[in-house]
């Protein structure tokens, strides 16, 4: 094989990869519009603000922390566990994109339907509760299993310290925790799979999201201390089939991934102070290819921290922080298209936002995010400098009208109207002429408008 025709598989090898990462990373922004379930409302007796900051999800209270945690079993009434939602947006590139970003749009001035989700979301009794998410893709026009948390919790006094046990059957790395600063549910809590999205993203930030079945089991110390361990493992291909999920991206986890989470949240300032680490370690069949006889290894370490403050006005501060690497090792991918000495990679992902609410209804929230690593002409080899690197700045302005009360349609109606506007500093490796065709990273800033219904 000619040097020539090795890079030109290297190159479409990675492209494929690129393409995939880009679509999952799509979907993870998309995904975390999930949380804001009415049935929640009704079972607690609380308005959606007593769990949600700004009346809306998934940004959570203290409250809504424990409520989650507490296996979502916290109930005045018994009531349905039905709940359902739908996202529709417009959307507008500075520069029209190089190709309609899906079949059936255009390359610029976009409206679509995002999403429509129905829910099963409540607690059974005192000690098991569930929420279970399925999602109608209004782009891709297809069904499939969302967001899946069911969880069984017990409590224990030792020796005068309040100890929740519990337990987390899930969908999704990170989709159990309850602090918005793991990439679950981090900002921006609502996208669009039409928008532009940067190729690279650690594995943790999306990548196997519904395509996993993990079980972790957790402490939950006098309300101050978290610590959480578990594992994942791959569906077989079939049943991601009949879930609606891609089974053959990213690939088959070989044995069990193990997944661990600290946290510690005190009192600070009369607010409530977050921080914590979190790890992830998954040996991956790359397309679920076991012929190159080892497998793709990822390892992600990171650090977060959160603040959240009620002011005497009733206006809502909040910060959310999260430093996450990963180092991966491509093993297998590089065998399989006949690179075998391409080496490893490293990625970083830095990215924090600060919320205002003003009676916590109307919300302004800056959000910074910058993701970087050294040049691999293996990972990155779409991008012309071979870097992973995109940073820049998202903002976004949003009303709920009925997060406290008030709501014309009951309490199980509510409804968030915003704005978002994303600027891009660098995207896939370069502020200018990331593509080696001229184009720019600002080309790629993003105006979207969406409303958020949910019932």
């Amino acid at each position: 094989m000619s040097t020539l025709q090795l890079r030109t598989k290297v190159q479409t090898g990675a492209r494929l990869r690129v393409a995939a990462a880009a679509a999952l990373a799509a979907s993870a922004i998309a995904a975390p519009a999930a949380h804001a379930v009415p049935s929640f409302a009704v079972q607690t007796g609380q308005p959606c603000q007593a769990c949600h900051v700004g009346g809306f999800g998934p940004q959570l209270t203290p409250y809504g922390r424990n409520f989650k945690l507490g296996g979502y079993t916290t109930r005045s009434t018994n009531s349905l566990p039905f709940s359902a939602m739908a996202v529709a947006s417009y959307l507008r590139t500075q520069k029209a994109q190089a190709a309609p970003p899906a079949d059936g749009y255009k390359r610029n001035d976009n409206t679509a339907v995002d999403q429509v989700s129905v829910f099963v979301a409540g607690g059974l009794g005192s000690h098991l509760g569930a929420f279970v998410q399925t999602t109608y893709d209004g782009i891709g026009e297809t069904w499939s299993w969302d967001n899946l948390d069911l969880r069984a919790v017990t409590r224990l006094d030792l020796k005068g310290t309040d100890v929740l046990l519990g337990a987390s059957l899930n969908n999704s790395p990170t989709t159990q925790d309850v602090w918005n600063t793991l990439p679950a549910w981090g900002y921006p809590y609502t996208g669009s799979a039409l928008a532009p999205s940067p190729a690279a993203a650690p594995i943790l930030a999306g990548g196997l999201a519904q395509n996993t079945l993990g079980l972790t089991a957790y402490a939950w110390i006098d309300s101050k201390v978290l610590i959480e361990a578990g594992g994942y493992s791959s569906p077989d291909r079939n049943t991601l089939t009949r879930l609606g999920a891609d089974p053959f991206s990213p690939g088959k986890i070989h044995g069990l991934a193990p997944y661990g989470r600290a946290a510690y949240q005190t009192s600070l300032a009369n607010g409530t102070l977050e921080v914590g680490a979190s790890a992830f370690r998954a040996e991956i069949y790359p397309a679920r290819d076991p012929s190159a006889g080892t497998t793709d290894r990822y390892t992600d370490l990171g650090l977060d921290a959160s603040y959240i403050k009620t002011l005497e006005s009733g206006d809502v501060l909040t910060f959310n922080g999260r430093y996450l690497h990963e180092t991966q090792n491509l093993a297998a991918s590089c065998i399989l298209d006949g690179a075998p000495d391409c080496g490893k990679v490293r990625l970083s992902d830095l990215r924090a936002d600060a919320s205002y609410y003003w009676r916590n209804k109307i919300g302004a929230t800056v959000g910074v995010f910058d993701t970087f690593g050294p040049a691999n002409d293996f990972a990155w080899a779409a991008n012309r400098t071979l870097k992973p690197d995109s940073s820049g700045v998202m903002l976004q302005v949003d009303g709920t009208p009925f997060g406290g009360e008030g709501s014309p349609l009951g309490p199980r109606f509510n409804m968030r109207v915003g704005v978002q506007y994303t600027f891009y500093s660098t995207f896939d490796g370069a502020a200018r002429n990331y593509d080696g065709a001229g184009a720019k990273a600002s080309d790629n800033n993003t105006l979207r408008v969406f409303t958020w219904f949910a019932y």
